[in-house]
């Protein structure tokens, strides 16, 4: 096993460093890291339920020039027109895109060419610095309340038979005392086989409020590797959910630093999956300073012979006392060959503290479902009910209405498509 994961590493990082172009400076640096620590295995304990195994049968080439890829539709959570940056196959479509008319204090634009940041630690994140070319920034001033939701929309193609890497870059400032919504969408369906290596920074002043949601529908032969880290600073609110309903292996890996006090941090999500695919939600909250607190409620639905992994973790450090901690992960199998590895963690090193976790899983409650049918209604019909019930309380931990009626709309899709 070993022999073949370290293989699996050598053939993709091959491939991306002889696709890569000519790099000096920072970003050849981070080639070189990417290079050199290769891809995680499974004997890496934050990896040891996701494999990478696969990527090394993908002959990666060029993504099309997005310039000549005819977009039908463009995703939206909203009925009515917001501030949108759309790109796709990972570069910047400025046609299909719309900046005008924000508040003063709120700049959206997009991050082409050398302007994308170089950071971050970890091989994806390294590979991200190194090749990143395009991707979004959001920077709202001090005071400023953006009443509109942003939205940032990344829709995959591919060109040929090769498959195609992008590594978009998202950067999110809420300065002190302002408030934004933001809202990624993730698309790919029909778009063949590609990666997307999606790196996010995100930064919450003091006072400030941020509604962060993400919508990932990849295409069912994409990998989507998505890597966001948050820092909070005193009476922050942070109100995330993610999505997951595509891909052939989705691995969304956050990581929240409270640094201050009297902050408020709500890391959520849901992910409905079935066939072969892979749904990894990897979370670590850092309650860094006192008086702070987080929820955390992440449910899934797995069918076929797909697999979930949830892997939460709270840190309270020793300074934090009076922190209040919540965390709660469940599944619902709909099959015998559904699996799901959860892994919830508190590390507390202060004493007084609230902190609470767990995790079920489980299959549909037959005494629910004889209920159902002794109404006359179908067995199909009363099995969508169940699922969509189990999904509506993580998608209740989404505080926008609009947003949570659109995810709710999606899964209701996944769910009338088994």
């Amino acid at each position: 096993m070993r022999d073949e994961q370290n293989q699996t590493a050598r053939n993709f990082v091959e491939q991306v460093v002889a696709l890569a172009p000519a790099l000096a400076g920072p970003r050849a640096d981070c080639l070189d890291r990417f290079a050199k620590a290769g891809l995680p295995s499974t004997r890496a304990e934050a990896w040891k339920f996701t494999n990478l195994r696969g990527l090394d049968k993908l002959t990666l080439g060029p993504a099309p020039d997005a310039a000549t890829v005819t977009v039908d539709a463009i995703p939206t959570a909203l009925d009515t027109p917001a501030p949108r940056l759309v790109f796709v196959a990972g570069q910047y479509r400025a046609d299909l895109s719309r900046v005008g008319d924000l508040p003063d204090g709120v700049v959206l634009t997009a991050l082409t060419g050398e302007t994308a940041p170089v950071a971050g630690d970890g091989p994806f994140r390294a590979l991200n610095s190194a090749l990143s070319s395009h991707g979004a920034a959001l920077r709202v001033a001090a005071g400023v309340k953006l009443t509109s939701p942003v939205e940032l929309v990344f829709i995959a193609a591919t060109a040929g038979d090769k498959a195609a890497l992008w590594n978009p870059r998202i950067i999110i400032e809420i300065a002190d005392g302002a408030e934004a919504t933001v809202v990624e969408h993730h698309v790919g369906a029909n778009a063949g086989t590609y990666i997307s290596n999606v790196v996010a920074d995100v930064s919450v002043g003091i006072g400030a409020r941020l509604h962060h949601y993400k919508l990932q529908a990849e295409g069912l032969d994409a990998w989507h590797l998505a890597n966001v880290s948050t820092h909070l600073a005193q009476d922050a609110v942070y109100d995330t959910f993610v999505m997951n309903l595509g891909a052939r292996l989705a691995r969304h890996e956050a990581r929240q630093v409270l640094d201050g006090t009297g902050i408020e941090a709500r890391v959520s999500g849901a992910y409905a999956i079935t066939g072969n695919q892979v749904s990894d939600i990897t979370t670590l909250i850092d309650h860094a300073k006192p008086h702070c607190t987080s929820r955390e409620v992440v449910k899934g639905v797995i069918d076929g012979a797909a697999r979930a992994v949830f892997q939460g973790k709270i840190i309270v450090r020793p300074d934090a006392q009076k922190t209040d901690g919540y965390q709660l992960n469940r599944a619902l199998l709909l099959s015998e060959s559904a699996e799901i590895n959860s892994k919830p963690e508190l590390e507390i090193y202060a004493d007084d503290v609230k902190c609470s976790h767990g995790a079920t899983a489980g299959e549909l409650d037959e005494d629910q479902m004889f209920y159902l049918r002794a109404r006359g209604i179908s067995r199909d019909a009363a099995r969508v009910l169940l699922i969509g019930a189990f999904l509506d309380e993580a998608l209740d931990e989404i505080i926008d209405e609009t947003v949570r009626a659109h995810f709710r709309a999606q899964a209701e899709a996944w769910m009338g498509a088994r």
